[in-house]
């Protein structure tokens, strides 16, 4: 999670350590009579709660108990829940009022967040599959105990799919992220996942994974050739800049604070990115660009406004010259092919251009093409980057 840049938890809360409040809870539920007790258990009472339902939408008809186990006859209505559950042989147990046992499956949560958060909170997340049973009956359980429990926004995230298959362990299609980021930096891991919606599928393919690691590494080395232009070239920082970059900035403001204000549409505020980059490159490389006024200004102040956003959706690098590197040797590593045996490769085709032999070279650059290794002439000679392995780039180009 580290690899991935994603903040690290405030607290992680055991259950174990938090018994007492989830007992003082459920003692709450009792006394608001919203809860029983059956012979060492208590159950919930969803009949004695009328807002049960209002998050999954669901009614207490459709509600059918027994799917997955047997109906506990002792119940009032099949759909009503443990709160405690009496000791069983084998399982750990805690006393309690109504006996030694155990929590249910849902009120340690509510006991938990309530004694760090409070009884109202912003924001809950989970799987799009836990709105029902789990997450209505967290809501009802800690209303029950407080009334004036609330939570203003519910974060459901959608299910992950291999190849248009559910990821699950039952089907042994699942894939994990220390297995991803051997192959692949973590941060195109990253921008991978938030170029789907959050409350959407995701379907994990090798293929879109490839995309979002060639679009990373376009990033970094456009936002890396501006950092080392503007450090080596002084600019004048005193002057207004051109309209057009003001324009270019605003732009990219206004849609990455509307895209990520419209329930954190994360795809649109990365796409959002795409024409200042390739302002930035056309500054950088073109003619016309290099001859545009007050280009470095420009230049640095693009850099700065992607610098922001980057940081925001959590893929700023702490140095793109490091990341640029780390992303050519998992480059090199998919490939099955060291960065020498490019430089052979590269020095063999300079060899057959300057023969006239331009079947061969074209032969060598198509060769290092298929498994993800662009060549790339310039003045100074040739230089190699990652790629879309020539077949996912030719279906891309396809689909454009």
């Amino acid at each position: 999670m580290a690899n991935l840049q994603c903040l690290p938890p405030s607290v992680e809360p055991r259950v174990s350590d938090h018994v007492d409040e989830i007992i003082n809870m459920i003692k709450q539920i009792l006394d608001n009579r919203c809860a029983y007790v059956v012979g060492g258990d208590v159950y919930f009472s969803v009949d004695n709660f009328p807002e049960y339902g209002e998050l999954s939408g669901r009614k207490l008809d459709d509600n059918r108990a027994g799917e997955r186990v047997a109906v506990d006859e002792r119940k009032r209505n099949p759909a009503d829940f443990a709160l405690w559950k009496a000791a069983k042989d084998g399982e750990p147990w805690w006393d309690s009022p109504w006996g030694p046992g155990r929590p249910g499956w849902h009120i340690e949560c509510s006991a938990m967040s309530a004694h760090y958060l409070g009884h109202s909170f912003d924001i809950h997340g989970g799987g799009e599959d836990l709105i029902f049973p789990h997450h209505e009956n967290e809501i009802a359980q800690s209303r029950a105990a407080c009334c004036d429990s609330t939570i203003n926004y519910w974060i459901h995230n959608g299910f992950v799919n291999v190849n248009s298959q559910k990821m699950s362990k039952s089907l042994g299609n699942f894939v994990t992220i220390r297995k991803v980021i051997e192959m692949y930096h973590p941060l195109a891991l990253r921008m991978f996942l938030l170029g789907t919606h959050y409350r959407s599928p995701i379907n994990y393919t090798i293929e879109q994974l490839n995309v979002a690691s060639d679009r990373l590494y376009y990033t970094y080395q456009t936002l890396r050739d501006c950092e080392e232009i503007c450090q080596h070239q002084q600019s004048n920082t005193g002057n207004p800049l051109p309209a057009n970059t003001l324009n270019y900035i605003q732009k990219l403001h206004d849609e990455f604070e509307t895209s990520m204000s419209d329930d954190l549409h994360t795809s649109v505020a990365l796409a959002a990115m795409s024409e200042p980059l390739k302002v930035m490159n056309d500054l950088l490389h073109t003619r016309k660009g290099k001859k545009q006024d007050k280009r470095l200004e420009s230049l640095s102040a693009l850099e700065e406004k992607i610098r922001v956003v980057l940081s925001v959706l959590g893929l700023l690098p702490s140095s793109y010259h490091e990341a640029l590197q780390q992303l050519r040797d998992k480059a090199l590593r998919r490939a099955s092919i060291t960065e020498e045996l490019v430089v052979q490769k590269i020095e063999e085709r300079t060899a057959a251009r300057k023969a006239k032999q331009y079947e061969k070279s074209d032969e060598i650059r198509k060769e290092l093409a298929a498994v993800g290794i662009a060549l790339m002439d310039g003045p100074d000679g040739t230089t190699w980057r990652p790629s879309l392995p020539l077949p996912e780039e030719e279906a891309v180009l396809a689909k454009t």
